[in-house]
């Protein structure tokens, strides 16, 4: 790396590598891989799309054939067709760059920057005081198949994204005033209902130089009132596919020796970065609905171990809208209300003082007991409230909602929780998620 760019804040400026100008990048760039899981007729379509040409969906596997028949096949000829794209101009070396993002979907924009974060300042383990922090809890079970696809391969692409807390808007908004003296990449529609994507190559040194400044400006041990270890890099998406990158790279560096391990590429991870308080960015709840359970033991054995967890807990059903609105005007600041579906009722779960910042924690905090001690229970992640509503109100079904999560409070969760609990928010839904289009060598 240019020596101009050395920081200790975990970036590097990565050597973009991307298609060259024959390839017609609507059939190149697909949705993450960890989308549409149990959806075989959406990546059919894919499929179908694409037909012969040269596309991301060649060097991923999605998840839904992950752990499947033919998945060790799908990995060979992954690797076969990274290292034929490199072969055969397909795609070609830009530089050591950044790439200013802009993509556009359901009337939202949202901007970003395409960089490589240091895998040494990044931990996954409960409490990490890392620069670079998981912000869900990593189920370690899930990064051993998704090794074996990263093991061995020459590129990477990146589907993570990446969160800065950047109140006033320092790092990524202004390169947006300077496009025009920038070189455009790409500009273009994306398959399948992804909307549009833009992106400019940086390869000023002045600017990349400056970006570095004004990301170093961020850290902060006092920024949320009080002495914290300070967190810069929050994963918004795809905390597990950042976790295998690591993983990958503890097992490669076991065999390198110190100055082989300062500048191996695999020590780095692509990502796109985006501020947190973009205004394109929505976070939506994620519900819960528990499966297979006598609904009324359920929520009493559930109401007991909230009061365990937290102290007084209480649960109220309601005559009509008036009452309802008195009471909850009536509740001490900070107290969590959980509505909840059971049956034709729809209760609220009041715990007037939460241990967990966030509604969410507080009431997966004792799901994870109880649904241990279940035989049969299952859970679901839900986006809508009708279908919570929906589901909720089946016989040995309960519905909880749960409200989004504001994104002023994202940081400071982190900081003060650690990890959130899983399934938190979305960073929107499915087709909205990051198409992979950039790549970077990660081997030597």
């Amino acid at each position: 790396m240019n020596p101009k760019f050395r920081n200790n804040i975990g970036i590097c400026v990565p050597e973009i590598i991307f298609p060259s100008k024959d390839v017609d990048l609507t059939k190149w760039a697909c949705v993450a891989c960890d989308q549409y899981t149990s959806q075989p007729d959406y990546w059919n379509k894919v499929e179908e799309i694409v037909g012969d040409a040269p596309s991301t969906l060649r060097l991923m596997l999605p998840e839904i054939y992950l752990e499947k028949e033919g998945e060790a096949e799908r990995i060979i000829a992954i690797r076969k067709a990274m290292n034929d794209y490199m072969a055969n101009g397909i795609v070609e070396n830009k530089g050591e760059s950044f790439v200013f993002t802009r993509r556009t979907v359901d009337g939202k924009t949202r901007n970003g920057l395409v960089v490589a974060l240091d895998l040494e300042c990044y931990d996954y383990s409960k409490g990490s005081t890392t620069l670079i922090r998981a912000t869900e809890g990593t189920i370690v079970e899930r990064i051993p198949p998704r090794l074996k696809i990263r093991e061995g391969a020459p590129l990477e692409l990146p589907h993570i994204l990446v969160l800065i807390d950047d109140e006033n808007k320092t790092v990524i908004e202004p390169i947006a005033s300077q496009l025009d003296k920038i070189e455009q990449l790409y500009d273009f529609d994306l398959m399948m209902g992804g909307g549009h994507a833009e992106g400019w190559l940086i390869k000023d040194e002045d600017m990349i130089a400056g970006i570095i400044k004004a990301l170093s400006g961020l850290v902060d041990p006092k920024k949320y009132g009080t002495e914290m270890a300070p967190l810069l890099f929050a994963m918004g998406d795809g905390n597990h596919s950042f976790a295998t990158a690591k993983a990958n790279w503890e097992k490669l560096k076991a065999n390198l020796t110190e100055e082989e391990r300062k500048n191996h590429p695999a020590r780095y991870a692509l990502v796109e970065l985006e501020n947190v308080h973009d205004d394109g960015i929505v976070f939506e709840p994620i519900h819960r609905v528990v499966f297979n359970v006598d609904s009324e033991a359920f929520l009493n054995s559930l109401m007991d171990k909230l009061a365990e967890q937290n102290g007084k807990c209480d649960i109220k059903f309601f005559a009509c809208d008036n009452c309802k609105a008195k009471y909850m005007k009536e509740l001490p600041e900070g107290a969590h209300v959980i509505p909840v579906i059971i049956g034709s009722k729809e209760g609220y779960i009041i715990v007037e003082k939460p241990v967990a910042q966030l509604e969410v924690g507080t009431l997966q905090n004792a799901l994870d007991v109880l649904l241990k001690a279940t035989p049969g229970a299952s859970i679901d992640y839900i986006h809508g409230e009708a279908v919570v509503r929906e589901l909720g109100s089946k016989e040995h079904n309960l519905g909880f909602l749960l409200p989004p999560m504001e994104k002023s409070a994202f940081f400071r969760t982190v900081v003060f929780d650690g990890a959130l609990p899983r399934k938190t928010f979305s960073m929107g839904e499915a087709h909205e998620k990051r198409y992979y289009l950039e790549c970077r060598k990660i081997e030597k």
